[in-house]
């Protein structure tokens, strides 16, 4: 393996008073919702920060999976847009520094990029790592969203309770980098917002509040959401306009409120309720795909 160091730039040596949490998240693979690149994003539009490193993206990137996305005006180019990995010391609302390090998920040289950020972590003294990110799950966005919490030891997720039991999940980064932390004796973890799985292709602001709302929780961060209710607000909105009228929808909202309140214990039945008559699986599942394409064609429709 090449040197891991060679794979980033130092821009500037941040120096921490104590020592920092580093929070890493990559958009693509579990970015359910846009919840992880508009939490990114959020970070950087609203909390002071300088740039520490730049990854380089021509060793990690394959630009023919994800072509850079070209301007043109007229009859000339006039720009271009290249991913960027990179790791930013950030001030919280209340004046503590901590790491960012974001930007799309790398495509290749996955354990010398995880050996890379280790090295920085050791370097910066890291006290914390935590991934972010969102993954689609069986939930009304008539629910507040819920988020899975798991870490390294028991004492970093004590007080959450896992709806998830033992299963076998493809790779990620944010995963990936969570394990070799906790491998190399850091304190690793990471949250993920539940995002309705109806959704999972929209841009929801709500997971990007519940993730934010979860880091502020665990780290002691302060990471205002101010600025997303009005979009959260607005997407709540588009999604009541599009059940109006929508029977078919609506049947499948109402059977995945009345599956989250039973896994919560507390069931949402109306008197006179019968809850032999909720959808199956494979109803839902039907419905929900129904649904996605009338939303397809009206995006069709009124792009047209």
């Amino acid at each position: 393996m090449r040197p891991p160091e060679e794979m980033y730039a130092i821009h500037a040596m941040p120096a921490f008073d104590d020592a920092p949490v580093l929070v890493h998240a990559f958009t693509g693979y579990v970015d359910a919702g846009g919840a992880v690149r508009m939490t990114i994003d959020h970070i950087l539009e609203t909390c002071e920060h300088r740039l520490v490193a730049t990854f380089d993206v021509d060793e990690v990137m394959d630009f023919r999976a994800r072509r850079p996305v070209l301007s043109y005006s007229v009859d000339h180019f006039t720009g271009v847009d290249i991913p960027a990995i990179h790791l930013h010391e950030v001030i919280d609302a209340e004046g503590t520094p901590f790491l960012l390090l974001a930007g799309p998920e790398p495509d290749y040289q996955w354990l010398r990029f995880i050996t890379a950020v280790a090295g920085l972590g050791e370097q910066f003294g890291i006290r914390l790592s935590v991934a972010i990110s969102g993954i689609p799950w069986p939930a009304p966005h008539t629910r507040p969203l819920g988020i899975t919490v798991h870490g390294s030891d028991p004492s970093l997720v004590q007080g959450f309770r896992s709806m998830v039991g033992d299963v076998d999940v493809p790779g990620h980064m944010g995963a990936m980098l969570e394990f070799h932390l906790a491998q190399e004796g850091f304190d690793s973890m990471g949250i993920t917002a539940q995002v309705p799985h109806y959704l999972a292709q929209f841009q929801y602001p709500q997971g990007a509040q519940t993730l934010l709302n979860g880091l502020s929780m665990i780290t002691g961060l302060a990471l205002p959401s101010g600025g997303l209710e009005a979009l959260a607000a607005q997407a709540t909105q588009e999604i009541n306009d599009q059940l109006v009228g929508n029977e078919e929808f609506s049947t499948v909202v109402t059977a995945l409120e009345h599956q989250y309140d039973q896994a919560r214990g507390a069931s949402s039945e109306a008197p006179g309720e019968d809850p032999e008559h909720v959808p199956t699986g494979d109803e839902i599942a039907a419905q929900l795909e129904s649904f996605l394409r009338e939303l397809d064609a009206d995006e069709g429709t009124a792009g047209a």
